[in-house]
């Protein structure tokens, strides 16, 4: 399979270091609104060994033609070429900058990426983001992909089997219609669009020609989620009276970050009103929001909080809270907790976990740092997964219509902040 990905910032890096290492993936295609960044992050990947592959990886790639006329990298490493390729299956993404649009959640600008997701080497990529911005690296990764930059995003379409757009917001809508309009599969960062009647009409086009998008809700697809999905679908948490959910980031962003980020809600909480959803299984009746500004001016004055809550009325009459602030300085924390009438559980409580336990417990010496650290194994499933729905071999693990669903509650959370009242969010439907 040949994939395209369209962003080479913080989050395009990690998932070119996974997407190489997919046995299913040939080659992949880097492209970024900076061409710079997409040859330094090709040449950062070509230039790391490679760990040994499967013996039926090694000859699928050995005995692959290349009718794009590149010529193999000797000895099966990948090429950091610009121009034109495309091997047995290519992989393209497009990035943002330091702080990456679609991004989700929080963490340092600068924190390390890993790259490559295997657990016996992993490496450490960031963007320093400026005029010769360089990436750092650590151990190597493993894989087998060619790894590929060309001059432009335009130049992945037509060359391409699937597409993962990790661009920056603005460049998410332009990406995905071009990709439905030509029928590849396409795995986009949330969000898919902006505003919410971006997001509706690329629901609708993805419907009417039927060809899979998946969105990035990465949450799905860790492990402690995952279980506690199953320990309510299973019934042994009994009927849920109460469930709580979290994100607090460890720094805020970059002050030119806030402007076009759509605000707490829309950028932070809408992770935890789509994981609500897809663990509990409910949908969202009615919402009350809250904000506070503690922090930087740069907030208020985009008429945005730095911290942020909202109580949700879930359809069975369940109640769900959701928390989210800029300023942990602990530590990324991301957790969601269930109170059922026969049990309880939460994911996201483990010894990383920036809480300290009082009056004895010392504080984790390890914490987490951003969002991806907590979520290495999530983003990797996630990449699995889309590989699998482009290939034709699994049912879309998140449809937009789902992406659509969480924007709704992400602005009718907003509508309720901004004008101090409870909204039903039939009210911003469209």
């Amino acid at each position: 399979m040949r994939i395209g990905l369209a962003g080479a910032g913080r989050i395009g890096a990690r998932h070119a270091g996974a997407l190489r290492r997919l046995p299913d993936v040939g080659l992949l295609l880097i492209a970024d609104a900076d061409p710079r960044r997409a040859e330094h992050l090709a040449a950062h990947l070509a230039a790391r060994p490679l760990a040994p592959a499967p013996a039926s990886a090694m000859a699928s790639q050995a005995n692959a033609a290349r009718p794009d006329g590149l010529a193999r990298p000797p000895d099966g490493a990948s090429g950091a070429t610009v121009g034109p390729g495309a091997g047995p299956s290519r992989a393209a993404g497009a990035g943002a900058g330091p702080w990456d649009g679609g991004s989700s959640g929080g963490g340092r600008p600068q924190d390390a990426v890993s790259v490559g997701a295997a657990p016996d080497a992993a490496v450490g990529v960031f963007w320093d983001g400026g005029p010769a911005g360089t990436f750092s690296a650590g151990a190597a990764p493993g894989g087998c992909a060619d790894v590929v930059a060309v001059a432009s995003v335009e130049e992945l379409f037509g060359r391409v089997d699937a597409l993962v757009v990790a661009a920056a917001t603005g460049a998410h809508a332009p990406l995905v219609r071009r990709a439905i309009a030509e029928r590849i599969p396409v795995f986009c960062e949330k969000p898919l669009a902006a505003d919410l009647d971006g997001t509706f009409q690329i629901v609708a086009a993805a419907d009417a020609a039927s060809v899979p998008v998946q969105v990035g809700f990465q949450r799905r697809f860790d492990a402690g989620y995952a279980a506690a999905r199953e320990a309510v679908a299973s019934g042994r948490l009994g009927w849920l009276h109460t469930v709580r959910s979290c994100g607090f980031d460890p720094a805020p962003p970059p002050p030119g970050y806030v402007p076009g980020s759509g605000g707490l809600f829309r950028d932070c909480l809408i992770h935890d009103l789509d994981s609500i959803r897809y663990v509990t299984g409910r949908e969202v009746a009615r919402v009350m929001a809250v904000g506070a500004n503690l922090g930087a001016a740069v907030f208020r004055e985009c008429g945005d909080v730095d911290t942020g809550a909202a109580l949700l009325v879930l359809d069975d009459g369940a109640l769900a809270t959701v928390a989210a602030t800029r300023y942990n300085a602990a530590g990324y924390d991301v957790r969601l907790e269930l109170f059922g009438s026969e049990g309880s559980v939460a994911a996201g409580l483990d010894a990383r976990t920036p809480l300290t336990a009082l009056p004895a417990a010392a504080a984790p010496a390890d914490p987490y740092t951003g969002f991806l650290d907590r979520f290495a194994d999530a983003y990797d499933a996630e990449l699995r997964a889309f590989v699998r729905v482009a290939a034709g071999e699994l049912a879309n693990p998140c449809p937009p219509a789902d992406a659509l669903e969480a924007f709704y509650l992400a602005e009718a959370c907003e509508l309720a902040r901004r004008e101090g009242r409870a909204v039903d969010p039939a009210e911003v439907r469209r």
